[in-house]
């Protein structure tokens, strides 16, 4: 299948480059996006420490300083750019800032760069654990107009 847009979902896991791999194995685009999302870190902790009973902390980041949420985010991005290169497809990196959810930053990036497919991988939930908590792609799949591929996780 040929497409002039393809976006890659990225998270640096194992069944993100199984995605990508895929993705090069059976998809032709003429430009190809390895998005990565990310959520600033002060969000994280005040997400977790709510989730916990615990009072967040009163920090806030140095303004000087890169969020070191976005340092990884940055360096996994490059790894999935690399592989998508390694697996032959044009791709370009991309890291963005998720306001709200990972699956919204992924689908509101598609719609931007006007994709032709969304690529991703799945945690492979199944079973009592699938229903209590959607996965990125099925939320993704669920809410975006566009195509996805989801690639399964290996044996």
């Amino acid at each position: 299948m040929s497409c002039d847009v393809m976006l890659i979902a990225y998270d640096g896991s194992d069944n993100a480059r199984r995605a990508v791999d895929y993705a090069g194995r059976f998809l032709q685009a003429k430009r190809a996006i390895v998005l990565t999302a990310w959520e600033p870190m002060v969000r994280q902790a005040a997400r977790m420490s709510g989730l916990s009973g615990v009072m967040a902390p009163e920090w806030l980041p140095d303004e000087q300083t890169e969020d070191i949420a976005l340092a990884d985010a940055k360096v996994t991005n490059s790894e999935g750019l690399e592989l998508a290169v390694r697996a032959g497809i044009n791709a370009d990196g991309r890291c963005e800032e998720s306001h709200s959810a990972i699956w919204t930053t992924i689908v509101e990036t598609a719609d931007e760069v006007n994709a032709d497919i969304i690529v991703t991988g799945t945690r492979g939930r199944t079973g009592l654990r699938s229903l209590l908590q959607s996965s990125c792609a099925d939320l993704v799949l669920k809410h975006s107009h566009r195509p996805v591929l989801i690639v399964p996780p290996g044996r």
